[in-house]
Parts: C-alpha cells; structure tokens; sequence
C-alpha cells in the first residue's frame, strides 16, 4: 500500500506537470464505460452518467466555445446549479486550457456582474432560472461577452444542446501544473470580492483530501451536498471525485431536510459531507428506516456538540470536523481514512492531511505557540508541499495579498486555534471581520456597501451574531439621514435591497438603527462592541432603547 508521503510525491508529479492536462487527468484517463456521477432528480428519478459521456460532450461543447473565440487563458463563466451539464461545462472549458469562474446561484444580479465584469469573461453558461440576472451585466448586454443556456434560448444566446452537436475537440491543452484552472471570488475583510486562482496542481491536494480526509472508496455511494459555486462544493464535489475516478451523486433540487433524508435512503448513501447548517436542519426532520451511513464528514464551521451528540446517538455514527479555505482548500482533517482514523475530540478539527504542516503562531510573534495557547492558525509553506496559493488574481502585479508573513515562510488563515500536546488542532475564532453563515463566508463590507445605497442610510456597519440553526447570521447597525424616521417598513426595505444587490441568504435578520458607529481614533469601526451589544439573531428592533443603548457604549 502506498504510504501518505509516497502518495503526495506521485500526486504533485502528476498533476503539477508541465505536460499536465486537466481534461486527461480528471476525464479522459478513467474507463469509459466508468460512472462518474449519477445526477437525482427532485422526484428521486436519477441517471447515470459516464466518463465516456462526459469526454465526448465536454470535447463537443469545447470546440463550440473555441468558435466563440474562447482560447488559454480566457475566462468563462458557470452560473449554474448541481447537474450534468455543470461537469460537461467545465470540463470542455479546461479542455481549451481556459478558466473556468464558478458563479454562486443565490447571488443577486449586482453580485453576478461585479464578477462577470472584473477578469474579462468571455461567455456565461447558465441555467434558464438564473438568465435575468445577466440582464444586469452591461458587458453582456453591449455583447462582449456571450450567453449560453441549458434551456430554450433566446435574442443573440446559443443554446447549451446546440453545443453538443458541434464536432469534438482535438487533443485536450496541457496547461502544466501552474496552469490556472479557475479563479473562484472569496470575500474578504476589505474592498472587492477577491480572486483566487486555482493552478492544475492544486489537485493533488483536493484529491488527497477526497481520499484520505473523505475516505472515498470505489464502493461507496458519496455524496457532498455543497454547492459547486463555492469552493468546498466545487472542490470535493467534483473535482475530488473526477480525480479519483469514483462515482459521486449530484442532487438537482433545492435543499430541504426532507429531501435530503429521501435522497441519503433511497439512494443508499454511505459517505455523506455537508456543512454544520445541513445537520442541524436534518435533526428537525424523521429519520428514514434502511440508512446505510459509514462516514459523516463537515466542514465550512465548527460543529457544535449537539450536533454530534445527536449523529452518535440517533445515527450511530459520528460527524468528523473538517477544516479548509478556499485558498488552500482541506488541510485538517479528523480524517476517516483507516491509517489516519483516530476517536475524535469534540472542538477538534483533527490533525494537517498529508502534504500539509501547520502550526499555531503567538499573537506578538511569528513562531510558534506553546501547546494549549490560543493563536494564529498558519500554514509553514515551508513544509507543506501541497501549498499551491500564492496571492490573489487581482492584487497589485507581484503582491500576494495581506495573508503571508515573515517573507513568505507563513501563510496566515486568519482563524485563531490552538493545539494540544497530540498535535489536534481547535478552532477558536476569526481574527478578522469576516461572516460565516451555514458555511458560506460573507465579507461584511460587501453588504454594508449595498445598505449604504440606500438615500435614507448614512452610515452601516455589519456584524456575525450566533445562530443555532446557520452557525451565524448577519445584523445591521445603521445610522439614518437627519431626519428620518424610524420604521418596520424601512427594515424590511433594507432587507429586501440587499437580497435584491447581494445575495438572498445575505440579508441582516435583526436592523439596529442607532445614533453613530462606534469607532477607534483612527476611525475603524469597532465591531466587536456592536457583537457585545446587539449579539443576538431575533426579530428586527427598531427600538428607541436599543438605539440608547448603543450610543451609550459606543462613547464609554
């Protein structure tokens, strides 16, 4: 058996190349007759898809993208749900050795264009419910950048069928191991959404994860119900499975506990990964008889011990706490692979995967803390192989952003942890101003900037209280024009603004209007006074004693 070393070694030869191609590596190497992904239906009715299929169609649609000028190096863009049609996509964009843009579907047009518009794209394929909010791209209506649609077409778009009928594709590109493969936006603690480029290589990483984090075997049914316009979904619910060349399933279908129950049953899941929230919606919904669960995998959030007091108990098998980011993908793990299992810890998110080092830095110096102190989780990219980020697409030419420290020797996550005397590691908190609801990191900037759009708002500030059902859950602290009068009606109107020019799960729950933000002499605001203040998630307050309140701490 080869060992975890061995396995990272031939990985990053593999797939950091410079002859490497990701259509070969993730599609065309396996059997053709091999399943890749069965895609269910929200009626349970499902299809097998092969890897055969897959290579033929995705080489189609790849010289019908090529006859749109699409070539290396240009971007387009997925806005698209869990689907055949989805993996076909990507798969013909990298055939081309172009870049592939996932685009979340619960974004609101605003957020949609902002990314479409920043790197260049070429052409949107999106799905038929999700075509209006291109009508808000000026790139796409002024017809630089083309649409196709899995559905009926319509004006100047092609249609994603006509497509398939094109002649396949000659040789896929061999873009090397450097070579991106997509540049998936993250939120960060200030400006614009920030561009992460994803080289080839860094699928020697996702894969060990599938693998060894996972534990996906050709035996099992698995299923990550992420979504693929994130990294986690993207990364370990496609990508993963391409590269070990084991089948996966895709739901096509919105989320519901009940669904999602059917879905584990009918289909006879064995490796289930989702984030925190799907757990604990899943505990408010029966149990279905003929459950043939082996691992239960999560990540995105810290699981909390009800959680996993209640998969012991109800389903016999625990969750296991995973950790990652979209710039580095998994690199801890309470791994479920045989040769790296141990009993989990509750608050532990396990040990670095193979290929990864990471460590605690006190919060004065970059060198490491004692056991137990709490500090800065970073990667020593020294010492982990597997590291493939290296800064963000659209900083300044040469810089690689706010995250590295001590001249490169330190990647910093941004997260606080600690690390016992057997080496697991605990998430303590974000070091930053960062959001993370159900998995999904929101930067606060992004809807304060929206808020602010509003004539009746002067200023806004956004914070993360706690949630029991989403882990978090956003409230806003806004200060009104002179003159305006405080009202529900005027809550539900900022809600609804940035529902409509963000994103429909972004939305404050709880409105504070309060007199001024509270903020240091530099004039930053001070967030974690309005955590302390207004840290709770229940219905909007519009109160006159809420506002007095938060005026008398913001001058103490």
């Amino acid at each position: 058996m080869t060992s975890p070393h061995d396995q990272v070694v031939q990985l990053l030869d593999a797939f950091g190349s410079p002859h490497a191609s990701a259509a070969e590596s993730l599609c065309d190497r396996h059997p053709p007759e091999a399943v890749a992904f069965t895609v269910v239906e929200a009626d349970l009715t499902a299809r097998d898809v092969t890897f055969g299929e897959l290579a033929d169609a995705s080489a189609r649609v790849a010289a019908a993208l090529a006859d749109l000028g699409v070539g290396r190096g240009d971007r387009v863009a997925t806005l698209m749900g869990k689907s055949a049609e989805l993996v076909v996509a990507i798969l013909a964009i990298w055939r081309l050795g172009a870049v592939q843009v996932p685009l979340f579907t619960a974004f609101a047009p605003a957020s949609v264009a902002a990314r479409v518009s920043a790197n260049g794209t070429k052409v949107v394929v999106c799905d038929p419910a999700q075509r209006a909010k291109l009508d808000a791209v000026p790139v796409v209506a002024e017809g630089a950048v083309r649409v196709v649609t899995t559905g009926v077409a319509s004006g100047d778009d092609l249609e994603f069928r006509d497509l398939l009928r094109s002649r396949p594709w000659r040789e896929p590109a061999a873009v090397g191991g450097r070579g991106a493969l997509i540049e998936l936006f993250t939120s960060g603690t200030t400006g614009a959404p920030k561009a992460v480029p994803v080289p080839l290589r860094a699928v020697a990483s996702m894969r060990i994860y599938q693998e060894y984090g996972l534990d996906h075997r050709a035996s099992d049914v698995f299923w990550n119900a992420a979504d693929p316009g994130w990294a986690y979904g993207l990364y370990y619910a496609i990508i993963g499975p391409l590269a070990l060349g084991h089948r996966a399933l895709l739901l096509r279908g919105s989320f519901s506990p009940e669904l999602t129950w059917s879905v584990l049953a009918e289909f006879g899941v064995t490796n289930f990964a989702a984030a925190p929230t799907v757990y604990r919606a899943l505990r408010g919904a029966p149990v279905p008889d003929g459950l043939r669960l082996r691992c239960l995998s999560s990540a995105g959030e810290p699981l909390t011990r009800d959680v996993l007091e209640w998969a012991a108990e109800v389903l016999g098998v625990p969750v296991l706490d995973h950790y990652g980011q979209t710039e580095l993908g998994m690199v801890a793990a309470n791994a479920w692979h045989p040769g790296l299992y141990a009993d989990p810890r509750p608050g532990s998110m396990g040990r670095p995967l193979p290929g990864w080092r990471l460590d605690v830095l006190r919060s004065d110096a970059d060198e490491p803390a004692r056991d137990g102190e709490p500090g800065r989780l970073a990667v020593d990219v020294e010492g982990s192989p597997l590291m493939w980020f290296t800064g963000y697409g659209n900083a300044a030419a040469g810089a690689p952003g706010n995250r590295f420290a001590s001249g490169g020797r330190w990647y910093l996550t941004g997260d606080t942890a600690s690390r016992d005397a057997d080496g697991r590691l605990s998430f303590g908190s974000r070091d930053d101003d960062v959001i993370l609801m159900a998995g999904y990191r929101i930067d606060p900037s992004e809807v304060e900037s929206v808020l602010m759009e509003h004539g009746a708002v002067d200023e806004a500030a956004v914070v993360g209280v706690p949630d029991e059902l989403r882990g978090e859950v956003l409230i806003a602290c806004v200060v009104l024009r002179p003159g305006t009068p405080e009202s529900d009606e005027l809550v539900a109107d900022l809600q609804r603004l940035v529902k409509t020019r963000y994103a429909a799960h972004a939305y404050p729950r709880r409105v504070h209007f309060i007199p001024r933000l509270p903020r240091t002499p530099s004039g930053k605001v001070q967030r974690f006074l309005l955590r302390r203040e207004h840290g709770t998630a229940g219905p909007s307050s519009t109160t006159a004693e809420s506002s007095s309140t938060t005026a008398k701490r913001s001058t103490s």
